[in-house]
């Protein structure tokens, strides 16, 4: 079986160590590099499954680092290490791509768990069967392929965006509860959580305006309806 290649940008010598280590380990194959610059061109000739980042490196930021590593690759799971607590920081790891994010000091097993966590959704690892397609008006939605596609034009979504979008599809012109999306796709619904998924949310209404037939509602107190 192929193992999971983790990208893993720390530039506190100590801490990279200890967790590169850590996770190699528990077997997944980890890469350890001291800023962004070096995390980008490692990221850009190899093959990765997940990246670690973290937000304050010099160089070139997590953040930006992030940015980049999206373009490339625009399903690629992201994890921030920060050491900022402020919610503005959080949310704009967020807006920049990011799956979790995991705040300094940290448990290795909490690292783990949230690593274990992600893997499991964007490996395939789930318990209702995917449609081929759907149709959200004039868009067509691969779910598989995490495509979206309008006229001869197709948007890559990332793997949040996916899943997001399946569920109002699997619930379309019906409430889909806020508390139910954020447990099936985020696992905890938090504070945080429940921004991150109002960010995806605004990203999907951008990508389906093209169709002004179709529309991502927010149902007050309880969640949002997909209309098409």
């Amino acid at each position: 079986m192929k193992s999971t290649r983790i990208l893993l940008a720390e530039d506190d010598s100590n801490l990279g160590i200890l967790l590169k280590n850590y996770l190699s380990a528990k077997e997944y194959e980890t890469s350890l590099y001291v800023n962004g610059i070096l995390a980008l061109k490692a990221f850009n000739e190899e093959h990765y499954d997940l990246c670690i980042l973290d937000i304050m490196m010099p160089e070139m930021d997590g953040l930006t680092l992030a940015n980049k590593v999206r373009k490339m690759n625009p399903s690629i799971p992201v994890i921030f290490l920060t050491a900022k607590s402020q919610k503005e920081d959080i949310l704009e790891g967020f807006r920049s791509g990011a799956d979790d994010y995991i705040t300094k000091p940290f448990s290795m097993e909490e690292l783990l768990y949230r690593i274990q966590a992600i893997l499991k959704r964007t490996t395939g690892t789930i318990t209702h069967r995917k449609e081929d397609q759907y149709v959200i008006g004039r868009y067509t939605f691969d779910p598989l392929k995490q495509l979206l596609r309008i006229g001869g034009q197709q948007i890559k979504l990332t793997t949040k965006e996916s899943e997001l979008l399946e569920l109002l599809c699997r619930h379309a012109n019906e409430v889909l509860e806020r508390n139910f999306a954020l447990k099936s796709i985020w696992i905890d619904d938090n504070y945080f959580n429940a921004r991150s998924m109002d960010v995806y949310i605004t990203r999907l209404r951008k990508y389906l305006k093209k169709d002004p037939s179709v529309k991502v509602l927010n149902v007050h107190g309880k969640g949002y309806k997909l209309i098409s």
